[in-house]
């Protein structure tokens, strides 16, 4: 919509609403089911005196309070419905308005008194007339005393149930109009609603007194822009799939700033942002605009300083909300607001010591050793030196992660011919790896030629009897104990869907694995990689096919490394 044809929006309770309302020809006619009257009932009764916010009415003024109904004919004509059974049980009600479709010129009359035989004259009617009785059902339930229902229904159509309405300039063209508006080309999100009232106020000058609507479109689009970078939506989100308006998120922080509660997405009744910015809009078209601005320049900002990026990313990525992060962020200098997102961080942690982090394990901390291990890979990126990477937050939110044993000790999950033939192929190769000096020859041959000859016909049995060679083939000196394998330092965050391809394996081949994954483009997280890089083992100590003790220790300590300023009695980083 442009300035120019974006008309006036308000929003309108139902008991508001009159009139004359023409359906024109070029509509199809009345459709709703029983289903559609049935939900818009429950709506209404379960809006528990909040108020509750129908689809838009868009209508173009004929004169003498006749509308052209461009779009919510099915919605207007069940409220009329709605309304009329409501007068069966409450006399003195009255519908304020009248709908008429061009092609069914007895429409009007037939929503005064529906009726089963004037049903049959043609298909609107033979629809209206099942609204009519699934309306008259849902008012009969025995689970509510009808009249009773009838009260709470008339209170609420006139107290609490609004429609946006949205008045039509009369130089736009209707049958367009409702073109747009049946493709989904029309803004009728609470985006859309918010940029066409805000263009269609006049009061929108610049310093000079300079009409700012041409400006003020472009920097909307600018920031929808900006918004849509997906490393950007999904640090500031947490998610990587789009929306149909993105600044809907700047929109929505100022609508629950002026509205003194912070909103979860399934508190928010559709069109309140609209209609809690549309006052602050009308009055001040200038002010409300630096509000976006100043907002979309803050989370720019945040975004391209590393250090903010990274922890703000990281509490987002962990659920806390970045409006949440943005009201603690409200009188702090910058220290001051790094320092308070590092007790954010801490909280995530849940304020672990040092020792209990090393007691870490993965039958009783799943969750928090995920939330572990994601800060250890997202402090790793950001501390890189001389390096301008960043954690890439839109990777992250695209899978789904989960924790993979770095060596593991037994293949008790696997159950089926596929599974067993499966492992004993992946680790075949990996014996290939082994070099001469930590495999006897003539011990691999042997190993190799009986993995070959028991495949075709593999068996339970022979599967565990083959696993034992491997896996004591794979053993170093100081091999972890079945105790010891789902500690932390035996842990190690990689993608669900590779991690399901490499359970059960000892580390040569989950190394092998790894290397395969990278090379192919999977988003292998930095610490991961490292793990079976041996990045964090000492030089003395290394050899690459054996997850050691040594190498668990110091795995363990970059762990404590990288997380200590966050750690329990740890220092401001």
């Amino acid at each position: 919509m442009s300035a120019t044809d974006s008309g006036n929006f308000e929003g309108l309770l139902v008991g508001k609403i009159k009139g004359k309302f023409l359906v024109p020809g070029y509509q199809r006619g009345y459709r709703w089911t029983a289903l559609e009257v049935t939900r818009l009932l429950n709506d209404i009764r379960d809006s528990d005196g909040q108020t509750y916010y129908l689809q838009p009415i868009v209508v173009k003024s004929l004169g003498d309070e006749r509308w052209e109904l461009i779009d919510g004919q099915q919605r207007l004509t069940t409220l009329a419905l709605i309304v009329r059974y409501i007068k069966s049980e409450l006399p003195r009600t009255e519908v304020k308005y009248e709908i008429e479709y061009q092609t069914r010129p007895e429409s009007a009359d037939f929503l005064l008194n529906p009726s089963d035989d004037d049903a049959k004259k043609n298909i609107d009617f033979f629809h209206m007339n099942k609204a009519w009785k699934a309306i008259g059902a849902w008012f009969c339930d025995p689970q509510h005393d009808a009249t009773t229902a009838a009260i709470n229904i008339h209170k609420a159509l006139n107290e609490k149930v609004k429609v946006i309405w949205f008045e039509a300039p009369e130089n736009a063209d209707s049958i367009e109009l409702f073109t747009r508006l049946n493709i989904g080309r029309i803004p009728l999100t609470d985006a859309e609603l918010v940029k066409a009232l805000l263009l269609s106020q006049s009061r929108i000058k610049n310093k000079n007194g300079e009409d700012r609507v041409l400006s003020v479109a472009a920097e909307w689009d600018a920031i929808e822009r900006d918004l849509r970078n997906p490393e950007l939506w999904a640090f500031v989100t947490g998610k990587a799939e789009e929306e149909a308006t993105h600044i809907r998120l700047l929109l929505d922080i100022l609508a629950d700033q002026d509205h003194g509660k912070v909103l979860r997405e399934r508190e928010r009744k559709p069109f309140h942002t609209f209609e809690t910015l549309r006052p602050t809009i009308v009055a001040n078209p200038n002010g409300f605009w630096d509000r976006v601005a100043d907002l979309h320049s803050l989370l720019i900002g945040w975004y391209e300083e590393r250090e903010t990026f990274h922890k703000v990313g990281y509490l987002v990525a962990c659920g806390v909300r970045f409006d949440e992060i943005l009201v603690q962020s409200i009188g702090k200098s910058k220290p001051d607001f790094i320092a308070h997102l590092n007790m954010m961080i801490s909280a995530e942690l849940e304020n672990l010591e040092a020792p209990d982090l090393r007691a870490l394990s993965y039958d009783d901390d799943y969750d928090l050793i995920k939330r572990v291990l994601l800060l250890m890979n997202i402090e790793t990126t950001r501390k890189l030196a001389n390096s301008s990477e960043k954690f890439s937050f839109k990777a992250y939110a695209m899978r789904k992660w989960s924790l993979e044993h770095i060596h593991a000790q037994n293949s008790d999950s696997l159950k089926t011919v596929e599974q067993w033939t499966s492992w004993l192929t992946q680790h075949k190769d990996a014996l290939t790896g082994l070099p001469t000096a930590s495999i006897d020859e003539k011990k691999r041959s042997e190993i190799e030629s009986q993995i070959d000859e028991a495949l075709p016909t593999i068996t339970r049995e022979k599967f565990q009897e083959l696993e034992t060679k491997i896996r004591e083939a794979f053993r170093s000196d100081d091999s972890l104990s079945t105790a010891d394998e789902h500690l932390i330092n035996n842990l190690a965050l990689l993608e669900r869907d590779d991690n399901s391809a490499l359970n059960n394996a000892v580390f040569e081949a989950k190394r092998q694995a790894i290397l395969k994954l990278d090379k192919e483009g999977s988003f292998i997280p930095i610490c991961t990689r490292n793990v079976f890089l041996k990045y964090y083992t000492t030089e003395r100590a290394q050899q690459v096919h054996f997850w050691s003790l040594q190498d668990r220790t110091s795995y363990m300590e970059a762990i404590e490394e990288q997380l200590e300023p966050y750690l329990h009695q740890g220092t401001t980083p």
